[in-house]
């Protein structure tokens, strides 16, 4: 055999060897998510747009190292409603100001062009803008360009969807391990407190949750049976809107809060200065100005809502960080939750400690307290 023939067949050999690793690399990821829909994407993930900004709340979770490695563009959502913790990111990876940004499906401010023109792998959205997606024909129209949308949910009804949402981050990140431990850490906590509820059945309060109360003049919006609502039955409450709204999301009429005299209420709040300027929200988040979020917290109980209620009279009345109604960390919330109903029966528990340790263990950024307040302050 000439010198010639054994290196055409060696260099065959390579190429082919080669080739069989790119294969290999770029298999198909088959994916149900959680709208049902089985969608193809092709692997490795390597150019994602986040339809909801706020995803980075999960991704950073898979992706500490850097979870923008892989992001091309996001929508605004997250800078606009959470600028506290998007400050902390951009501290630390600067190259997400440079990201292309996009407006919502439902207000019809997503740029489907731009999209196209980024190439995108894959473009995750949220459950909820769904059905815009589908009216619009943005689905068919990124299908018709090879752009697969997959759907996840970490809002509407997040006790059944988040660790589906999870599993499907996991394998589109390659980090499926890193899922399955942030679903494990999250269960561990979820089950701690419903094996104490079950094994001593305090009585439940009846609990009021505003939804980012002082956000406009409206009062009240509120959780039906879902997302902070469950959250406040399983924390040991009885969620007060759960039999006046037949969805997630709702509002009460203030004299329904009065006539139903609940005996603790609770606010979702965050820093919507960029939004609501000058607004009497709450404003929670990483580092906030608690003492400042405890005046405003007083200020929202002087509204007609709760006049004479027993919780605003009793001051069992806290504020908690709106976002986590849309994130993978609600645990911490329900946490803090049950801290509040129940303080004796967990006078153990620290939410600031697990909220510190998910970070430590998960997150890229440092944890800054700001995320709870109570108007007694050693609530």
């Amino acid at each position: 055999m000439t010198f010639q023939r054994i290196v055409q067949g060696a260099s065959f050999t390579i190429a082919a060897n080669a080739l069989g690793v790119v294969a290999a690399l770029a298999e198909p990821i088959q994916i149900t998510d959680v709208a049902g829909r089985e969608v193809t994407v092709e692997g490795p993930v390597k150019k994602v747009i986040l339809g909801e900004g706020r995803l980075l709340y999960a991704v950073a979770a898979l992706e500490a190292e850097n979870p923008f490695a892989r992001v091309v563009g996001w929508r605004d959502d997250l800078i606009k409603n959470d600028p506290q913790t998007y400050a902390f990111y951009r501290e630390r990876f600067p190259e997400a100001d440079e990201l292309p940004t996009f407006g919502g499906i439902k207000d019809g401010t997503f740029d489907a062009e731009q999209a196209i023109s980024l190439d995108p792998d894959v473009i995750i959205m949220n459950l909820e803008a769904q059905v815009a997606t589908e009216e619009a024909g943005l689905d068919d129209k990124l299908a018709a360009v090879g752009i697969p949308v997959v759907y996840v949910d970490f809002r509407d009804a997040p006790m059944q969807n988040t660790d589906p949402s999870l599993d499907i981050l996991g394998k589109l990140f390659d980090a499926e391990e890193r899922a399955d431990e942030l679903a494990a850490f999250r269960s561990e906590v979820i089950t701690t407190i419903a094996d104490r509820l079950k094994e001593a059945n305090p009585e439940r309060p009846l609990v009021f949750v505003e939804r980012a109360a002082g956000y406009s003049e409206e009062c009240c919006m509120s959780f039906g049976n879902e997302n902070f609502g469950m959250l406040v039955d399983m924390a040991g409450g009885r969620n007060m809107a759960s039999d006046i709204l037949p969805g997630t999301f709702g509002t009460v009429n203030p004299e329904q809060v009065v006539a139903s005299n609940p005996a603790q209420v609770v606010v979702t709040g965050a820093n919507w200065e960029t939004t609501a300027p000058g607004g009497g929200w709450v404003g929670l988040g990483p580092d906030a100005d608690i003492e400042e979020a405890r005046g405003k917290l007083a200020a929202l109980m002087e509204r007609p809502a709760y006049v004479g209620v027993a919780a605003a009279s009793e001051q069992n009345v806290h504020g908690v960080w709106h976002q986590f109604y849309n994130s993978p960390y609600h645990f911490i919330a329900l946490q803090q939750m049950a801290k509040w109903f129940h303080p004796d029966l967990f006078a153990d528990i620290d939410p600031e400690a697990t909220f510190k340790e998910l970070h430590e263990r998960f997150l890229p950024v440092p944890y800054a307290p700001g995320y709870f307040v109570s108007l007694k302050s050693d609530g």
